[in-house]
């Protein structure tokens, strides 16, 4: 952990002067790289803005003068200034999914809250998340990722598509996958968190979306030809978007693998499903006249109102793993799940949980008619060449 630690960045954001300090020497005490300071949400923007890259976490205090911790972390996750947030207080579990949402849909994850007073046994706990989250190998170096490097990566096809088994819980069989991009830099995988950002902002997004759903659709017609009929589902930017060639160049890919557009999902962020530009709308409705299933993903993080949703030519809902992971046991989680799937049933639209993670959330799905489960308890991604063993794994499974 030490180890891990040098390397790290951490910035804590706390008005009391004492109550920073100690989580100033706890920090250094656990070994940590760089640890900044700020005593209000002004001026740690002002800390951040002269770091060279994003820090790795910020501990930020919610009550804070001039600028509250709220507004702070959306500064913070619009200008992607760090990687992860943690917050220094006990908040109502409504209000901490709020923050949470509100992150991540910029590509900021908060790890969790930390109540005071600070120790060392807390700080680390919530600490180690960042490294089990992003599954980052021991020791693993934090690369500088500019268009060069990206550019290069892609013309080199260092992008691979891992593949997370898909399982209709009324049968128990694995129907399906989700193609994941994953990125091995110098013997470390760099998480998607990390590269999907910055392809979008350099605009190289394309070429990796395109990249993945060639590569899915081979295997897909390799796994065919062995016996193993499984749908793909592959993650798609709303950048791809905005191009309304995509639509035409995706029905080419997948026509030159072998591969039936019924067979392909394209999944899609429920943020930018909901966008109402013309040219998006146009690319949606030509995806779906080709016969590709479109997903909204993540539902439940994007404020969709339902006649939007209605309106738009959609198959699948994904409800959001952050729902999921406790909703046995926290009623305003259950209550989510359990309307979208209302929702979706009404709607004629597959539904798929994310993230599952154990018996106790798969009973409860299966109790409120959830289409498909994907997550920990039935495997993670791996290469195409294991998807095999992994289903064999799962069907070997006992509860």
């Amino acid at each position: 952990m030490r180890t891990k630690l040098a390397h790290m960045s951490v910035l804590v954001v706390e008005d009391h002067d004492f109550q920073r300090q100690v989580a100033l020497r706890l920090l250094q005490q656990m070994g940590t790289g760089t640890a900044l300071e700020a005593a209000d949400g002004r001026s740690a923007l002002a800390v951040l803005g002269q770091q060279k890259h994003p820090v790795d976490v910020v501990l930020v205090d919610l009550d804070l003068p001039h600028m509250d911790g709220i507004e702070f972390i959306g500064h913070v996750a619009r200008d992607r200034l760090a990687h992860a947030v943690v917050v220094l207080t006990a908040l109502d579990p409504a209000l901490l999914n709020t923050v949470r949402i509100m992150a991540r849909a910029s590509g900021i994850r908060v790890l969790g809250t930390v109540e005071k007073p600070l120790t060392h046994a807390k700080l680390n706990e919530v600490i180690e998340l960042y490294f089990t989250a992003d599954l980052l190998a021991d020791e693993a170096p934090y690369p500088d990722i500019d268009e060069g490097l990206l550019a290069e990566a892609l013309a080199s096809d260092a992008f691979e598509a891992w593949f997370q088994p898909q399982v209709a819980i009324g049968s128990g069989f694995v129907t399906g996958v989700e193609a994941l991009a994953r990125w091995n830099l110098g013997g470390y995988p760099v998480p998607p968190t990390r590269f999907i950002p910055e392809l979008e902002r350099c605009h190289l997004i394309d070429a990796l979306t395109e990249r993945i759903l060639t590569q899915a659709c081979a295997w897909r017609a390799r796994w065919r030809a062995a016996g193993l009929d499984l749908s793909i589902s592959v993650n798609v930017s709303m950048h791809n978007l905005e191009d309304t060639a995509a639509a035409d160049r995706y029905q080419a890919i997948i026509q030159a693998a072998g591969v039936d557009t019924h067979d392909v999902t394209l999944e899609i962020t429920e943020s930018a499903m909901m966008h109402e530009a013309a040219q998006v709308l146009n690319v949606l409705a030509r995806l779906r006249l080709k016969g590709f299933g479109l997903s909204v993903d993540d539902f439940g993080t994007g404020w969709s109102s339902l006649s939007q949703l209605a309106q738009l030519p959609v198959t699948e809902l994904k409800i959001d793993q952050g729902f999921i992971n406790g909703a046995t046991s926290e009623a305003r989680k259950r209550a989510v799940v359990e309307a979208s799937l209302e929702l979706g049933r009404k709607l004629g639209l597959t539904t798929v949980a994310e993230g599952v993670r154990n018996i106790e959330e798969w009973q409860m799905l299966a109790e409120l008619g959830c289409t498909r489960a994907q997550g920990e308890l039935v495997g993670m991604a791996v290469p195409g060449d294991q998807l095999a063993a992994a289903i064999d794994k799962w069907r070997r499974r006992k509860p």
